[in-house]
Parts: C-alpha cells; structure tokens; sequence
C-alpha cells in the first residue's frame, strides 16, 4: 500500500504526518509513536494495517519532520497537537487510536481531550513507574546537559544508540533498516529528552482510570511487561493479548510483526 506524506496544522506550527490506505466502513486507525522514534518506526505496520482501512501516523512536535514546540510539554500538551491536527484535517471521528510506549499515554490523552473523536485504544508496552520512579527519571532528564562544542555527550549517545539500534537488533533485520532506524532517532538529540519530560511527569494513576474507551494491550516479551500489566488495570474497559514470541523491534517483519498485525485486527474489528 503506498504510503503519502503530507503536513498539517497545529498550535506548534506543522505536524507531519504519513497516511496510507482507502476509506472503507472501518475507522481510521491513527498510530503515535514512542521517543525519540518517528513515523519511521511504524513503516511496515502502516503497510499491513492499511490493506482496509485508512491509517495515519502523526510525528510527535519535535521529532522527524514535525515543528517543535518552544519548550518541552506534557503528554497532555503534545496530545493537544495532534487533537489540533486531526481537526485540521477534517477527521471528526471516531478513529481508533495506537500507541508504543510513549504513544501509550499520548494515546490516552488524546482519548481523554476529546473523547467523541477517540473510539478504541490499542498499547503497547505502557511505561507506568512509582511516583519515586517518576520523580527520579524526571530529574534525570531536566539534567540532560545541552550539546557542547566538543560534541562529547553527544558522540557518547550516538554510542549508545548505534549499539541499540544496530548493534542489539533481532537476527534477520537488515543492517540498513537498522541504520536508517539509528539515523532517524539521533536526528532530535539535542531534545531528545524533552518528551520524557511529559513521560515521567505524567499521572498515570490519576489520568488513566478516566479512559472510558475500550482498550487493548497488546504486550510482547519486554522489560516493561511487568509495570504494563499494572497499568492496564487502571483502565475501566480493558483487555489483555500477551504476545510472548515478540520481544524487540516488534515493528520489522523478521521480528514478527505479523502477530502484533493479528491481534490488532482482532481487537479493531
């Protein structure tokens, strides 16, 4: 399914997008991606969930080809972005919404921001901690130090990511899909930290129990399982779809993919 890079409106400036797919009598199905990912992340995704339906995946303010917000937001703020963008498009619901990660709690905020536009929510890996946790992680990323002349920290988390990325990829993934996957997310260092700044000092506890929406976890074999499955018992209307075959890089058909396409299209019917 060709895939069509657009650009739409928000109170940030331009919110780009990618869509895919022809109307058909399903909702549209808008995906919102983890940090610092982009809609590259979801490439393949797109390509399996567009053959019936039409899918739109948003870049978060900030990161791939999106305009950033002047300073760093809440998950409440960046959703307001893409609430901005879908009304801008005319879109008026209501869209099933898919989340990884940090998509998970954008995805319930934007639930929450206009709750008629919002009709299902899908997750992925919901990265819920303690208030302590939180309040830890938070202080840690306001710290990040800006980039400097020499360029040291940032030499040092290209590192690190070119080790995740690349590195530490499933057997069978391409070293150049890696390599694009690295390229892309080393675009935003010098803020990647701002959306972890939503991350950490978001409420899940507070927020999440007002989702009255339907929602899905589906949850592979990941570090985070644990603290999903606590957090998916804070919403009111909620199952559960444990993928045990997946672990990382869910998103690439060597990594099994397929499995998480089956038990979205179970759910979004």
């Amino acid at each position: 399914m060709k895939m069509r890079r657009a650009y739409t409106e928000c109170r940030f400036g331009q919110l780009h997008y990618v869509t895919a797919g022809t109307g058909t009598d399903k909702p549209i199905l808008v995906l919102l991606h983890q940090n610092p990912s982009t809609i590259l992340e979801y490439r393949f995704l797109i390509e399996a969930m567009s053959a019936d339906r039409i899918v739109i995946a948003f870049d978060t303010p900030g990161y791939g080809m999106s305009d950033p917000p002047p300073e760093p937001l809440s998950i409440a703020g960046y959703a307001a972005a893409f609430e901005d963008g879908l009304a801008a498009l005319g879109i008026g619901g209501p869209v099933d919404v898919y989340g990884f990660h940090t998509g998970t709690y954008l995805a319930a905020e934007l639930a929450l921001a206009n709750p008629a536009r919002v009709g299902r929510l899908a997750l992925t890996g919901i990265p819920c901690r303690t208030p302590a946790e939180r309040a830890e992680r938070l202080a840690s990323a306001r710290a990040t130090p800006p980039p400097t002349e020499d360029g040291a920290e940032i030499i040092d988390r290209l590192r690190g990511l070119w080790d995740f990325c690349v590195t530490q990829r499933r057997p069978g993934i391409p070293i150049q899909r890696a390599a694009e996957v690295f390229a892309d997310r080393a675009k935003p260092l010098h803020r990647y930290w701002w959306a972890y700044n939503g991350v950490w000092s978001y409420d899940p506890e507070a927020r999440l129990p007002l989702v009255t929406q339907p929602v899905l976890l589906a949850q592979p074999d990941e570090p985070i399982t644990p603290q999903s499955l606590e957090a998916i018992r804070l919403f009111p209307n909620a199952t559960v779809r444990m993928l045990p075959n997946l672990t990382r890089d869910i998103f690439e058909p060597e990594a099994g993919l397929d499995e998480l396409v089956q038990a979205l299209r179970a759910f979004l019917v």
